[in-house]
């Protein structure tokens, strides 16, 4: 587990010193890599550098717009600073083995292994047992996202607040539920094929699926095979370690 405390203090008032910053401990490192990640490690202004814009103010520059986000409360570091040792707590108490590191050592140890910089990759690099990593060029993440359960409306409505629609029908239509994945082959037709996606049912029997590639509208129920039933989260393979270095270090412990 990464242990992160954001210095809120400092990222707000670059300035502040002595007794009234009571010598803050994560000025440096922890602050550089928060503001890498909230302007998502490229220049605001050019996306390239920043030697054009000097000294000036964002406002100075030409862009008021970044001004404005900068000054932006910081909720998220506020967040983490509050939750980080009650979930420490939480997962001490499991009684499986933990091991924390920090944000700076994470870093460290992703660099000096020759790693590119990706949110998953740094959690195999945490902490001690972060020095020493194998990480299989071919592997790829899995990307977790939470969608939830359609929308709480029961009905949709206009500027006034009137009702503009029916109420919600019921989700189940033929075994299937809109977010399903689903695996539809159809084996005639004009949109004779395979294909694998996300669904959106209808009462009439023709679904939608959403594939990669695009929606394909009015596949017959019939057609369809179920891969995996809504749970509230999007699921999504993301880039393997191979397409993004070719340079990959080979250490003793192995990345499951």
């Amino acid at each position: 587990m990464e242990l992160v405390r954001f210095d809120t203090q400092l990222m707000q008032n670059a300035e502040i010193s002595g007794v009234e910053y009571q010598q803050g401990e994560l000025a440096g490192y922890k602050v550089r890599e928060y503001l890498l990640e909230k302007w998502g490690r490229k220049c605001a202004y050019c996306h390239a550098c920043n030697q054009r814009k000097g000294s000036q103010t964002a406002t100075e520059f030409g862009h008021p717009n970044i001004q404005k986000q900068a000054k932006q409360p910081l909720k998220d570091a506020a967040a983490v600073n509050a939750t980080r040792w009650a979930l420490w707590r939480r997962m001490d108490n499991l009684g499986l083995p933990l091991e924390v590191g920090t944000g700076g050592r994470t870093k460290f140890n992703r660099v000096k292994q020759d790693y590119p910089k990706a949110h998953w990759i740094d959690a195999a690099c945490v902490g001690e047992s972060g020095e020493q990593v194998c990480i299989n060029p071919n592997h790829a993440p899995l990307h977790i996202k939470a969608t939830g359960h359609q929308s709480r409306q029961m009905c949709r409505v206009d500027k006034y607040g009137f009702p503009r629609t029916s109420p919600k029908q019921g989700r189940v239509h033929f075994g299937f539920q809109t977010g399903d994945m689903v695996k539809a082959m159809v084996t005639k037709g004009v949109k004779r094929g395979m294909y694998i996606g996300r669904v959106s049912v209808r009462a009439s029997g023709f679904f939608n699926i959403t594939t990669p590639t695009g929606t394909i509208q009015g596949i017959n129920y019939r057609y369809c095979t179920s891969i995996h039933k809504s749970d509230g989260y999007l699921y999504e393979k993301g880039e393997a370690l191979s397409s993004a270095t070719t340079r990959v270090a080979v250490y003793p412990r192995q990345v499951q």
